[in-house]
């Protein structure tokens, strides 16, 4: 907030900053922009003036059986790989956070890797491990490596969301006489779901959007969307992917606003706990 009693030189800076922040904000987010407008263009080509407002892409989107399968199948991969995710990064997080023991920092470095291991690399390794194995085009392998990709993400979440809870909760269950799956299930995982979901929605963004991997493993029956886009880009340039790009846009715009719904929430249980 501006101070009455800054400067004139410390009002120069603060407005300069924030102009800054503004430019860098547009800067990233004006590429996106530009694209929406192009998947209502009527005519057949992604340029600018646009020549008119038509819905045509967004019914050759619908119709195209192509597309739909790509859609269907990104809708089977996605879902499945974050509850993977969700359950074992979810689990490697509490025992991480809870457990005392040699080598935790390295185990921990192991487990979030994938986020920073280059895609290609990722990619490459697993066709090498898939391959031998005739899983080379499959739901299976897809599905895996996509979970794997989607588990660092649930652990940073959750984790975070450990950090504020009061154990006291757990051992007052135990004390009770419940079980520790009981305590579990009715103290522990109410308690850290926001962290929960943020990370399951991560994980789903994740692998709804994964192009690299998806080259190397899937075959054409298992091409998801954004491998369906890729291709097209390649081979047959329409705004049909303007179209398939916008509705990807809005679905990820969904997913921020919820995981700000749940920020809030998180804080507020935590808020909570911490005063109980």
């Amino acid at each position: 907030m501006q101070s009455p009693y800054m400067s004139p030189i410390e009002r120069v800076w603060y407005y300069a900053l924030r102009g800054l922040c503004a430019l860098v904000l547009l800067f990233l987010i004006l590429p996106v922009l530009v694209i929406v407008p192009l998947s209502f263009n009527s005519g057949s080509f992604l340029v600018y003036p646009l020549q008119g407002f038509s819905l045509h892409w967004y019914q050759d989107f619908f119709a195209s059986a192509d597309w739909m399968r790509s859609l269907k199948n990104s809708l089977i991969v996605a879902p499945a790989a974050t509850i993977l995710a969700m359950v074992f990064g979810t689990l490697a997080a509490i025992g991480l956070t809870r457990g005392e023991f040699r080598g935790k920092a390295l185990v921990m470095s192991l487990v979030i890797s994938p986020m920073v291991v280059p895609v290609v690399i990722v990619g490459v390794a697993s066709y090498l491990f898939f391959a031998p194995l005739g899983l080379g085009n499959s739901y299976l392998s897809l599905i895996v490596v996509h979970a794997v990709l989607g588990v660092p993400f649930v652990i940073i979440t959750v984790s975070a969301t450990l950090q504020g809870f009061n154990y006291n909760l757990v051992r007052a269950a135990a004390s009770l006489g419940a079980s520790p799956i009981t305590a579990f299930r009715r103290v522990t995982l109410p308690l850290i779901a926001p962290g929960v979901i943020s990370g399951a929605l991560f994980a789903f963004a994740t692998s709804f959007d994964e192009v690299v991997v998806t080259l190397f493993l899937a075959g054409p029956g298992q091409a998801t969307l954004p491998r369906q886009m890729f291709s097209g880009i390649r081979e047959n340039l329409s705004p049909t992917i303007a179209a398939a790009a916008t509705l990807l846009i809005g679905f990820s715009i969904v997913l921020l606003l919820t995981l700000e719904w749940l920020r809030g929430r998180s804080e507020k249980l935590r808020t909570s706990s911490s005063e109980s």
